[in-house]
Parts: structure tokens; C-alpha cells; sequence
């Protein structure tokens, strides 16, 4: 379960900030900040619900998941294909994050 909130936040986060760059970058209606503010705050929700007793640990583990999908936007939304540097990067960030999540705690 926490791997999908950690998709499902980080994908809230990138349309969030994506709304933003398309206002400022490409040049989109003012309108666009609206959903945008909608989904970072979505974003920031969910990943209040990952089950952790420490909010370091959870943004941590969070950053693996957030390049991995980082990587799905470039190529599912703006048609740019990872290249095989990008893949081996975000796999290295899948198996630190996984490490953060599932490593047992004695704290």
C-alpha cells in the first residue's frame, strides 16, 4: 500500500508543479495554477498517510518514487524517451527507496 501512495503522491505532485511550468514555461492561461494548487495539496495528503513514524524517513523513501514517476511523465506526457542512463538511475532510486521502506526498525 505505501508504494502506491507514493505513486499516487508523486504523480499528484508532478501535475501540480507541471501546471505551474505551463503557465510560466509554455505560456498557458493563468487558469492552469488552479488545479495545480488542488493537486499539491492532494500530493502533500498522501504522503501524510504513508505509515511512518517519522516524516524524514517517509520524504526519504518518497524521493526514489518521485524520480521513477518523474521519468514515466517525461515519456507518458511530454514524448521524451528515458534513455538507458535515466532507467539505470531510477532503478538505483527503486532500490534505495525500497531499502528506507523495508528495513527493519527497532525505533
Amino acid at each position: 500500500m505505501t508504494y502506491l501512495l507514493y505513486v499516487a503522491a508523486a504523480l499528484a505532485e508532478i501535475a501540480g508543479c507541471f501546471s505551474f511550468w505551463a503557465w510560466w514555461r509554455l505560456e498557458k492561461s493563468p487558469l492552469w495554477l488552479a488545479p495545480g494548487l488542488v493537486s499539491l495539496v492532494l500530493f502533500a495528503w498522501l504522503l501524510a498517510l504513508v505509515d511512518t513514524s517519522a516524516a524524514g524517513r517517509a520524504y526519504a523513501a518518497y524521493g526514489g518514487i518521485y524520480i521513477a514517476a518523474s521519468l514515466a511523465w517525461l515519456w507518458l506526457a511530454e514524448g521524451v524517451h528515458p534513455d538507458p542512463w535515466d532507467l539505470a538511475g531510477a532503478a538505483i532510486c527503486i532500490v534505495g527507496a525500497s531499502v528506507i521502506l523495508l528495513s527493519p526498525r527497532t525505533v
